[in-house]
């Protein structure tokens, strides 16, 4: 049995992983903003699985009350295996370029947000040894696009903190696991045109499943969209900043 802390559990993909735990005797808290929409995936859960399910809800943008917070998912849990970053927001960039403080307020939630959690999961998971601490980032954060470069650069800056914190745990025998993936059909993308290279979130989540149980460290998903950046990636700068993308 593992228990497992889920933040941002009322989204799509969040919702589709923690049924896939539910199957099995595991114990889960569940934590996101909206208490009503939270309390419906729980009712949810205990009807399909057979493990405990918990919840609370907690504004992520108190960062402030970070320590505190963490501090209360442990006394609820007892202890921590596999925690799941899965909240966020995808910013309208025309918007964010003309209002400062909405600009502020997504990457405070997209980045601030998310490693001020981090930070004291890690030192939590350091001493215990184990464990596994899985982020939602994005395959927007491979390379700054002027369709998407806030949350873009909100999800490479968490993908390299990432990278200093799977360096700083790895002898501690802790997964930091980063998961990239790329067009997913969710209630955050319903007013975009859907095309061949979109999927369910009951996708991604067996891919992020199947990549904790192998203790992978980074996860793109679909796979082909390791091929598709490797691409875009490889485009010199000069040519790149000509694209209209």
């Amino acid at each position: 049995m593992a228990k497992i802390l889920i933040l941002g559990a009322t989204s799509a993909i969040a919702e589709q992983l923690a049924r896939l735990y539910a199957q099995a005797d595991n114990e889960m808290l569940l934590v996101a903003r909206n208490s009503k929409a939270l309390d419906e995936v729980c009712r949810d859960l205990e009807v399909r699985g057979t493990g405990k399910v918990s919840s609370r809800s907690h504004d992520f943008n108190a960062i402030e009350k970070a320590q505190e917070f963490i501090k209360q998912c442990y006394e609820i849990l007892g202890s921590i295996d596999i925690v799941l970053f899965a909240f966020g927001t995808l910013p309208d960039q025309t918007r964010s370029n003309q209002d400062t403080t909405l600009m502020h307020k997504e990457i405070l939630l997209n980045y601030n947000a998310i490693v001020v959690l981090l930070n004291e999961l890690g030192m939590k998971f350091e001493k215990q040894q184990s464990g596994t601490i899985a982020v939602l980032g994005s395959v927007a954060g491979d390379r700054g696009r002027q369709s998407n470069y806030i949350y873009g650069s909100a999800k490479g800056g968490l993908s390299i903190f990432m990278q200093g914190l799977r360096n700083r745990l790895a002898r501690h025998d802790v997964q930091v696991l980063t998961i990239k993936p790329g067009f997913v059909d969710t209630p955050m993308t319903k007013s975009f045109k859907k095309g061949p290279l979109w999927v369910g979130p009951d996708k991604i989540a067996q891919d992020i499943k199947r990549a904790i149980d192998k203790r992978k460290d980074v996860l793109y998903t679909p796979w082909y969209w390791w091929w598709i950046m490797l691409v875009i990636r490889s485009i010199p700068e000069r040519i790149f900043k000509k694209l209209k993308l």
